[in-house]
């Protein structure tokens, strides 16, 4: 056996003499590095100068003459050696492309870089404010953007108090007392539950979107509008915008109404007691009011920040309050009468007494109360009927939590506008009497789905969190634990008041929506402790903060939809102040929102947002439900608890609850929707409808051909198209059904399959045998359940055919991206080089046309569709990084469920120069990232002295490859003796081609094709070749002629002793033994991990540039595979597959 010894050559500086200190000793180095040329042999080692401080590679050989010296040049202390087999546009001593344990790769290094350099790059993340394909384009220029601080805020801080902030709000405290008192406890109940069940199922939908990747900070609208498309996303959008907006009014309505009626009575502006002067006070206090906040939002959104917590504490301690005043009257109801009149309610308003007549002294006199309903204060003065018979009594407007009062609100009172508010419970004279004013009237006619739509705006807010993706330090985890548990947190607090409000307030009192029967105090403060101040002054904070996030999230909101310039008009609102503040947009907020406050009610404007939230969360639940549905290769949320079921009875209940709460809202929100829709849609293709079905189906077929057209597809949509090469035999059976078999698992039923399959012929006799051909994979793709299309080209040679079916298959934008063909089992033993040369040619086809290469090396041992693996892995060796595709297809073939039950293993090669401990961290920060479950593993591959066996083994190959050379020389020189001397001039064409032998061009002969020969698995193409077996009988002058020849192609004959000898003292190829290197050590540690693995995933190096070494390149792959039972072979198409982002 040979013996093989190296020294080494240091190429890091503090190794070279004269640079560190001490002079280390470098033969003991681990962290030295070996440098070979490329055409020359290792050579002997010869001392150098002491000034070069490099040491030349020496190699000893028993057996075999010694090699030559090899080329160096010195500089600077370091040696370059000339490789020809490299990319000549790289430095010859870029690190890179001396990877003693990547050499496979090299040729490729500056198209699939290492996997250390990608993680690298992928670690330096951050959020923007831009979307996706933004961030992608970010990363690019990751070097140039200055560092910036990492985003800290958690689930409780980022997400779960937002959303409090924005769900509790307005109606809570103005308009959920009288949402029970009129629809009774166990309809209110109903209300709120149906409310939170909608927003539940949308959070739910949310949260797998927003963990389907990391979401850009912008949120919502990212979400839908990346999910279901500029179209849908723009409608959306606008809608979310509109919805805000109009969010922002209602409470400031709110915060007004509060002010006016419970704060400053004295403040208004127009004389009270009439309607319309009411609704003239709102319009001008909330015009102002509107005016402040939005030159607070303008001056800097910092301020709004420093505010929200004050507000938020204001919600709580609100909440917080009427917990506890609910659980002290239980003990100490707090004293506030109603007076009735009869069973009618009375305004307290402009009296204090709730009596007729008051003892002055001695003396029965006549009360307020007697001025306001009879024409004089005697005592015999004229009054008004109902009056006069209908005793007054007073009511406790809190009798408290033991009262029992929760029997009588348990049903619903609805009533109409206009009418009185009674007690049905206290006697009632039958006189109508005159309707004074000093009663409390329904000011709005009551309805269930009335009050579905006034009080669904108090359960919205649940995309807080969302919207600060930006600031959240793990947006995946915090987003959906975060908006759940504001959501359950709220709808128990809801469903809690709903309960405590019955069994506390009379029903009178909560169905008086202002306080006037208690003198204007605001009825829920009525239940507070230690005091109603406390909810009056907290729920007009708390109104004010959520106005002001509607003032500033709105803008942001129309600014992200106008930067994506999907709706050419809104252009000029992407733009801002200097520091990106949306100025214009939130000058259009503003007017957009005093349209609003010129409504000046609540309850009107309540159904309006409710329409355009509910059109939001709409499309939120069927974004998750199509995704779900299509099961495209990105969508993998990182939450798990969603199901398509849940997302449709959350889009029904959105719907449902649009026509509920109002049908001409809910007409006019879907009409707008619909319209911008279209608007964005305009540019898209014609539509032309022929007659009948058919002519539909083929118009809506060519319109979605078109759109396929427009653009290259996302890289988030992007899946396998599989073109599948097959070989027929001679019976036209498929040789490898298998192949098929492998398609079915990796697509499951979806997405395009293209089968396709070439003879060898002439089209014009060969016509019959072809549709048969068709026929029969037609019934194979049937039965291995593989939905798409099959193709039988016939062409002169098969590798033609191979190139006509990569380059044609498919309809314009319905066309393959990965090419799948087996291996050539058998291409060791055939004498026809045709079957591995037409193997190469198809990857090197493959790889001109930018498209995804998948060779399953026994395909015979791959499972059927009825053999599930009941337990294992799948092994993924990530080595170069070429895409995504080696994440993106073990996922896929997780989804069948014969590999379901499979566990997923990565693993990436750590070089020298690697830190591979934060390699693992940064792997598996990557696959959080890409929502993807493995386990990973960073294997360290520091031992870079090429081995005997390595040596020896390249020594064989290019000695078996030599042989093989001479022999089909010899064979054709043997043919052509027997031939007649008519087909000279083929002979001489012959002649010609065998001088390059080794080219592209030996296969003019009809038949062979991939993988040929032996049952070649991976074969294609059909036909046959006669070989004539003629025993020659060697002359001297032919002898000499073959050496001859060989001589002149500079290669040592083999037909001679002397021919022999010289290849048995070849020299190997030195990017050989380096190839070499590589395919054993990468097969050593791939073996010794993967053994038991049920299928191993690998990185399929790309043929040498350089056509001379394709048999060489067909031992490499073999070499790097040996051992191993199921090998799946994956080459990238030049394009991202998969995505970290959402």
């Amino acid at each position: 056996m040979s013996s093989v010894r190296f020294t080494v050559t240091p190429t890091k500086a503090e190794d070279l003499p004269g640079v560190s200190d001490t002079s280390p000793d470098v033969s003991s180095r681990s962290s030295s590095r070996v440098r070979f040329g490329s055409r020359e042999s290792v050579s002997r080692s010869e001392p150098l100068s002491e000034g070069s401080g490099a040491v030349t590679t020496s190699v000893g050989t028993t057996g075999a003459d010694t090699p030559d010296r090899s080329a160096t040049e010195h500089g600077d202390g370091h040696m370059k050696l000339s490789s020809v087999y490299m990319n000549n546009s790289h430095a010859i001593d870029d690190d890179d492309f001396f990877d003693r344990n990547l050499a496979l790769f090299e040729e490729e290094m500056d198209t699939r870089p290492k996997v250390s350099s990608l993680l690298n790059r992928l670690a330096n993340y951050t959020n923007l404010t831009q979307g996706a394909k933004e961030h992608e384009e970010a990363e690019s220029i990751g070097d140039k953007r200055k560092p910036c601080k990492a985003p800290q805020m958690g689930t409780f801080m980022g997400v779960y108090l937002p959303c409090l902030q924005n769900i509790f709000g307005v109606i809570l405290f103005l308009r959920l007392p009288w949402v029970v008192g009129t629809a009774g406890v166990l309809q209110a109940l109903c209300i709120v539950f149906i409310c939170c069940c909608c927003t539940m199922l949308t959070a739910i939908s949310m949260s797998a979107i927003a963990t389907n990747g990391v979401v850009p900070a912008g949120g919502s609208y990212f979400m839908i509008s990346r999910s279901l498309g500029p179209e849908f996303g723009g409608a959306v959008g606008l809608c979310f915008y509109l919805g805000t907006t109009f969010a922002a009014a209602m409470y400031i309505l709110g915060a007004i109404e509060i002010f006016l009626m419970y704060i400053a009575p004295g403040a208004a502006i127009f004389p009270s007691g009439e309607v319309e002067s009411v609704l003239n006070n709102m319009r001008v206090y909330g015009s102002v009011f509107l005016l402040l906040l939005a030159l607070l939002v303008f001056v800097g959104v910092k301020y709004v920040n420093k505010l929200a917590s004050v507000f938020l504490a204001c919600v709580i301690v609100s909440v917080l309050s009427i917990y506890t005043g609910a659980l002290v009257s239980a003990f100490q109801p707090p004293d506030f009468p109603v007076c009735m009149l009869g069973n009618r309610t009375l305004s307290r308003h402009e009296f204090d007494m709730c009596s007729k007549t008051q003892l002055v002294g001695n003396l029965t006199v006549t009360s307020r109360l007697w001025d306001l309903f009879c024409e004089r204060a005697e005592l015999n003065a004229t009054c008004d009927p109902y009056f006069a018979l209908a005793n007054l009594s007073r009511v406790q407007g809190i009798p408290g939590l033991a009262s029992g009062v929760m029997a009588e609100n348990i049903w619903s009172s609805y009533l109409s506008k206009g009418a009185v508010l009674e007690k049905a419970s206290l006697p009632s004279p039958e006189v109508q009497g005159r309707l004074h004013r000093h009663y409390v009237f329904v000011d709005i006619t009551t309805s269930f789905t009335l009050l579905v739509g006034i009080f669904f705006p108090s359960v919205t807010g649940i995309m807080a969190g969302s919207n600060r993706s930006g600031d959240l330090k793990d947006a995946q985890r915090s987003i959906p634990i975060g908006t759940i548990l504001a959501i359950l947190t709220t709808s128990l607090v809801y469903l809690s008041n709903v309960v405590l409000f019955g069994a506390c307030i009379e029903g009178v009192l909560l169905r008086d929506k202002f306080g006037d029967s208690v003198k204007g105090n605001l009825v829920v403060g009525t239940l507070s402790w230690p005091s109603p101040w406390v909810i009056v002054i907290g729920s007009f904070f708390s109104t004010c903060g959520a106005g002001l996030q509607s003032l500033t999230g709105a803008p942001r909101l129309l600014q992200a939809i106008a930067k994506d310039n999907i709706i050419p008009f809104l252009r000029v609102f992407g733009h801002g102040k200097a520091n990106g503040e949306p100025t214009w947009a939130l000058l259009l907020t503003a007017l957009i929102a005093e349209l609003g406050i010129l409504i000046a009610s609540l309850d009107l404007v309540a159904p309006i947002l409710s329409m355009f939230f509910l059109m939001c969360y709409l499309f939120v639940n069927l974004a998750c439900a199509l995704q779900t549905l299509l099961r495209t290769p990105n969508w993998r949320p990182r939450f798990s608890y969603y199901h398509w079921s849940l997302s449709f009875l959350g889009m029904s209940i959105c719907l449902a609850l649009m026509f509920i709460s109002s049908w001409y809202y809910a007409i006019v929100a879907m009409v707008i929707a619909g319209m911008i829709y279209k608007y964005i849609e305009y540019h898209g293709a014609e539509k032309e409808w022929g007659d009948g079905i058919r002519g539909l189906s083929l118009s809506a077929a060519r319109y979605a051909l078109l759109r396929l057209e427009e653009g290259p597809p996302h890289t988030k949509n992007w899946r396998p198209q599989l073109l599948v090469l097959v070989k027929l035999d001679e019976d036209l059976h498929v040789k490898s059904p298998r192949l098929l078999t492998l398609a079915s698992q990796l697509k499951a039923g979806k997405g395009l399959t293209l089968v396709g399959t070439a003879l060898v012929g002439n089209f014009l006799e060969s016509y019959g045998e072809a549709l048969a051909a068709e026929q029969t994979l037609r019934h194979l793709m049937e039965q291995e359940r593989v939905k798409g299309f099959c193709q039988c080209v016939v062409a002169q040679r098969a590798r033609e055919g191979i190139c006509h079916l990569i380059q044609s298959s498919g309809l314009g934008g319905l066309q393959h991206n990965t090419v799948v063909m087996g291996w050539p089992s058998a291409w060791r033993q055939s004498e026809d080089p045709r079957s591995w040369k037409t193997f190469i040619h198809t990857v090197r086809v493959t790889t001109t046309a930018h498209l995804a290469l998948l060779v399953p090396k026994n395909i015979s041992l791959f499972p059927s569709n009825s053999e599930p693996c009941a337990e294992g892995s799948i092994d993924v060796w990530w080595i170069v990084h070429d895409g995504g595709m080696l994440m993106l297809l073990p996922f896929l073939l997780r989804q069948h469920k014969v590999w379901r039950k499979c566990r997923m293993r990565i693993f990436t090669v750590a070089q020298l120069e690697d830190n591979s401990i934060q390699m693992k961290k940064d792997l598996a920060t990557f696959l959080y990232h890409l929502r993807i479950e493995a386990e990973v593993e960073v294997v360290e591959m520091h031992d870079s002295d090429i081995s005997a066996y390595t040596y020896e083994r390249t020594l064989m190959m290019e000695q078996r490859c030599q042989m093989l050379r001479q022999m089909r020389l010899s064979k054709s020189d043997r043919e052509k003796e027997v031939r007649p001397s008519a087909q000279l001039v083929k002979d001489r064409n012959s002649m010609l081609r065998l001088t390059s032998i080794g080219s592209d061009d030996d296969d003019d002969t009809d038949g062979g094709g991939l993988g040929g020969g032996g049952g070649g698995s991976g074969g294609l193409g059909v036909g046959s070749t006669s070989e004539h077996r003629v025993h020659m009988t060697w002359t001297k002058e032919r002898s000499q002629g073959v050496g001859q020849r060989s001589q002149w192609r500079g290669q040592p004959g083999c037909s001679t002793p002397e021919g022999f000898r010289d290849m048995l003292n070849i020299r190997p190829d030195q990017s050989n033994v380096r190839r070499m290197h590589t395919a054993v050590k990468l097969n050593e540690v791939i073996v010794n991990k993967s053994h038991d693995a049920r299928l191993v995933l690998l990185n399929m190096p790309g043929p040498p540039r350089n056509p001379e070494g394709d048999e060489n390149y067909m031992e490499f792959l073999e070499v790097l595979t040996e051992g191993l039972e199921r090998v799946l072979l994956v080459r990238g198409g030049g394009s991202e597959v998969i995505t970290i982002y959402s």
